[in-house]
């Protein structure tokens, strides 16, 4: 039977939750690809066709961490992507090969950087150093005494250091400490969760809404695709929706329908009342990375919603499980309570509370696959019944399309005015 494979994109950010890159992660089987095993070659050869068709999609407007193997690096793999926006990856695989090696160089001189994966404070690393733009240690791994040493060495070089596999405060507190340039693992999102509450929602998204809301004819398309990314946008227009004054027989459970509940007057008046509010400047990069979050959580659940055997939700349904999944982030509350005044169908209502039933599976794959963890992917694949050899397509597909959607909408905020909203026309 054919092990599964998938790819999957994380971010690499500061101590303040910055995001500097990010890092395409492979999984054969259970285990990180990169790793010795038995099948390498057939690895990777099935991670060269997939970067060979998506190169486009893996790699945008960021800076990108990849691992290389051998195999990869013969296949001369990393010209498929610009030199600005790759960092090259070896492991202890590459390095102790002498070809790949002479490979390694080829690629300093063509311009790319360097990253190496799980430093050793030991020779053969550290006759590295001259080709190294980035070291990467895992700091559960080596301890803060060697992490101290390779630190000491690296800013003597000028080389960044990345801690990764940050599962923990303390963990997090050591790389703080030792100053590293950057960090991965579950603690540092973790943080980013934190540090978010009550930012509200994105700046820019509420300033392209007032653009599109006070245009002459307002494209209520365009409306309803600006509100359904931001997910504190949409949880209050569906509260509003809901609300005593707006009271109806029906109780929305969609953007599209609270639009049409409303009207383009109460949106207005609604819009009106989001700008009276305010929002504070001081978490805006935080905020817009998790916003970022939201929609392709919602994008990703949505697609892989039509996949499942016996579905229990809707694709809209499945789109606000994961756009709302990070509600009590933003809004610094129980998600009972959150979820309190807004109706939903009870499979909906419980996958969000309890992640319970196949939309709680569904919720549990999308942030398994989020955090790279090969071995719940499989598992919550297999129950759901979705082929996990489409996972990675469906998710690098989802990804395309919130960046590209995305880029639109912040570029088009930069590049419209802030008109004033008139009440009445």
């Amino acid at each position: 039977m054919e092990k599964n494979r998938y790819i999957v994109r994380q971010a690499i950010k500061d101590a303040d939750s910055h995001v500097l890159g990010y890092e395409i992660m492979y999984s054969s089987g259970n285990e990180a690809y990169g790793e010795e095993n038995s099948n390498e070659i057939s690895a990777a050869q099935a991670i060269y066709d997939f970067l060979t068709q998506n190169s486009e999609k893996a790699l945008k407007n960021s800076r990108t961490f990849m691992t290389f193997t051998s195999s990869l690096l013969a296949k001369r793999t990393p010209h498929l992507f610009q030199n600005t926006n790759l960092v090259i990856q070896i492991d202890d695989s590459v390095i102790i090969h002498p070809f790949a090696m002479h490979l390694v160089q080829q690629y300093v001189q063509e311009g790319y950087e360097i990253a190496a994966n799980d430093f050793q404070f030991v020779p053969r690393y550290l006759a590295l150093m001259e080709y190294l733009s980035y070291i990467k240690i895992d700091l559960h791994a080596i301890g803060k005494t060697s992490a101290e040493n390779i630190m000491r060495v690296a800013d003597s070089m000028k080389k960044r250091v990345i801690a990764t596999g940050i599962d923990t405060k303390e963990l997090f507190e050591m790389a703080k400490s030792l100053g590293v340039y950057g960090m991965q693992g579950a603690y540092v999102a973790d943080k980013l969760a934190n540090q978010v509450h009550q930012s509200g929602y994105l700046r820019s998204n509420f300033f392209r809404l007032v653009v599109a809301i006070t245009r002459e004819e307002p494209d209520i398309h365009e409306i309803e695709q600006i509100i359904s990314m931001d997910v504190t946008l949409s949880y209050s227009l569906l509260k509003i929706a809901n609300s005593a004054y707006f009271a109806l027989r029906t109780k929305t459970t969609s953007v599209q329908q609270a639009i049409m509940t409303l009207g383009l007057n109460q949106l207005k008046r609604w819009v009106y009342l989001l700008s009276a509010g305010g929002q504070g400047d001081e978490n805006l990069s935080d905020s817009e990375e998790f916003i970022k979050i939201s929609f392709m959580r919602a994008s990703f659940a949505s697609e892989l919603q039509k996949y499942i055997k016996n579905p229990v939700l809707t694709p809209s349904e499945a789109y606000l499980l994961g756009m709302f999944s990070t509600l009590e982030y933003l809004i610094d509350a129980p998600m009972e309570e959150i979820l309190a005044d807004i109706p939903m169908v009870d499979e909906l209502r419980n996958a969000l509370i309890k992640h319970e039933g196949n939309g709680g599976k569904l919720l549990d794959l999308v942030i398994s696959y989020e955090k790279a963890d090969w071995k719940h992917i499989t598992q919550y694949a297999e129950e759901l019944g979705i082929p996990s050899n489409k996972l990675t397509n469906i998710y690098f597909n989802c990804m395309e399309e919130v960046n590209s959607i995305w880029d639109q909408m912040m570029n088009s905020s930069m590049q419209e005015e802030r008109p004033t909203i008139t009440l009445s026309e």
